[in-house]
């Protein structure tokens, strides 16, 4: 077991096959090395959000244990995205066929040009606030000091579906 960092990343995509897509990327962080699954929320389709003229994403969460770093995660985390086929989109918050964001590294708060930590938008989105929920709940986010049930609660319920994928 790697018994590092507690990590949760979210697992989105509306292009192709979106179910294939998410699990490709789950099962490639699995493989690397020095990092564990501890967790898989169930998958969702949700609406998208911010860029509105776009299909439906599946998303979920994963907790992962890991030793690696918040900046070589991140690395690989890019290099799984390319390796699903995944092309610079000119469409900020467009299409895409897998997205892998770093959204809490244990306690860490971090803010490069790169990589912020906790994810800047994580408290505004349902598509990854309830699949977080579906693992753990009482985490708490490091800036805001409120649990994840806290901040999903605080969400408009009309805004951002969020459906059971079946």
């Amino acid at each position: 077991m790697a018994k590092g960092n507690s990590v949760y990343i979210s697992v989105g995509s509306n292009l192709g096959d979106k179910l294939a897509n998410c699990q490709y990327g789950i099962d490639a962080l699995t493989r690397l090395r020095h990092t564990d699954l501890m967790a898989q929320s169930p998958f969702y389709r949700t609406e998208p959000v911010d860029y509105l003229d776009q299909d439906w994403f599946v998303n979920a969460v994963i907790a992962i244990d890991t030793r690696l770093d918040p900046l070589p995660l991140l690395a690989e985390l890019k290099a799984i995205q390319v390796a699903a086929g995944r092309t610079q989109h000119h469409i900020r918050f467009g299409p895409r066929i897998l997205d892998l964001d770093i959204l809490l590294y244990g306690e860490v708060i971090l803010a490069k040009p790169e990589l912020e930590i906790p994810h800047p938008r994580l408290h505004k989105r349902r598509f990854v606030l309830q699949p977080i929920c579906d693992i753990d709940p009482k985490i708490v986010h490091p800036v805001m000091n409120v649990s994840m049930r806290t901040l999903l609660n605080r969400l408009d319920e009309n805004d951002q579906k969020v459906v059971a994928f079946s």
